[in-house]
């Protein structure tokens, strides 16, 4: 059943590329609603099915079986310019023949609005985005900050219901990506419309979504709220994907599960004895013990001031890397030197049990 705060009702969509033996499955019965208002992120590795989903939205592929639905209305029967969405692509695909403002009314022109309202809506868009100044140079004398805000303001002035982004800060460089993160999330709040985002990017994920879905194999792992998936990933692929974390093969035994570098960790987090498992930690989770009250022992091979914090790279027992991101060194005092040995704490509230 559809649920109406929803903007997009995706409803057990299949599908896949080729046909008979040879065909891929892209997608396979993926379900998941979007909530109006909504900054939604599909988030996942190349060939996930994040891209194909969006363009299922979009009108730009056809289903192979289930529905789509925008604001309560099924649109997968639909073509793309009859939908009530907009999409923004990774390479902005301005025209350079026409200036900025040309191309921001290029859209509005389609709609069959007289040349006032052209003209008014598209100069609304370009204010949202800052990019008014702008108005009368062609795309070639932007940079590529400001070719997106343009690519933003064209798919903003028809004022559709959902904008669709795929992977539309890829292209620039570091500095202006992050910068580009907090305007894009300030305008989806202006904008007050629902925005679909594609990316690969984790930390791009976390900073600018209301939700995540991670995708996997053509299914959706897991759907929540950033903090969510990053405290409490619900598969290992998960866990691993976001961020940086250590995993530490072990094996149940009894109340306690015994890591495979000597060490245990008290419990068994559900999992029956003799069960293989892994254990998860983030980096700034495990800390430095104190006398006595270490889980294990381990050798620092690097170390890496970040000014915020200290990042250890220790070796353990078996030879496994493990990455400790400490803050509590005190103001002036030296980290542990290479070779040195130190003692690692694993609290037990920090840890994530999955099976092996």
């Amino acid at each position: 059943m559809t649920n109406p705060q929803s903007a997009i009702s995706v409803q057990s969509v299949s599908k896949s590329f080729g046909r008979g033996d040879s065909a891929i499955k892209v997608l396979q019965d993926v379900a998941v609603e979007i909530g109006t208002r909504e900054f939604f992120t599909l988030l996942g590795p190349s060939g996930c099915g994040k891209t194909t989903l969006l363009r299922l939205i979009a009108g730009f592929e056809e289903l192979d079986s289930g529905s789509i639905l925008i604001d309560g209305e099924r649109v997968d029967h639909l073509p793309p310019f009859r939908r009530p969405v907009n999409t923004v692509f990774q390479n902005y695909a301005l025209f350079p023949h026409l200036s900025v403002a040309q191309n921001v009314a290029f859209a509005l022109e389609m709609q069959s609005l007289s040349r006032a309202e052209v003209i008014r809506r598209a100069g609304e868009a370009l204010e949202m985005v800052r990019m008014a100044a702008f108005a009368n140079r062609k795309p070639s004398e932007l940079s590529g900050g400001q070719q997106q805000r343009v690519a933003l303001a064209r798919a903003l002035a028809p004022r559709p219901k959902v904008l669709l982004l795929d992977e539309p800060l890829s292209a620039l460089d570091l500095k202006l990506r992050k910068q580009m993160q907090i305007e894009l999330k300030q305008l989806q709040a202006e904008a007050g419309i629902t925005f679909v985002f594609v990316t690969h990017d984790q930390e791009e994920a976390l900073t600018l979504s209301d939700r995540i879905a991670v995708m996997q194999g053509g299914r959706i792992l897991q759907l929540d709220t950033p903090r969510a998936i990053y405290e409490r990933p619900s598969h290992r692929f998960v866990a691993d994907f976001i961020g940086d974390i250590n995993l530490l093969e072990g094996k149940v035994d009894g109340g306690a599960i015994q890591l495979d570098c000597g060490a245990s960790v008290a419990g068994n987090f559900g999992h029956a004895p003799g069960d293989r498992v892994t254990v998860a930690i983030r980096p700034e989770r495990a800390r430095l013990a104190k006398s006595g009250e270490g889980s294990f022992a381990a050798e620092v091979m690097h170390s890496a001031y970040l000014g915020t914090a200290t990042l250890l790279q220790l070796r353990l027992a078996d030879g496994r890397e493990f990455l400790l991101r400490e803050t509590r060194i005190g103001e002036g005092a030296a980290p542990p030197e290479k070779g040195s040995r130190v003692s690692v704490h694993l609290p037990d509230s920090a840890l994530q049990v999955f099976a092996a």
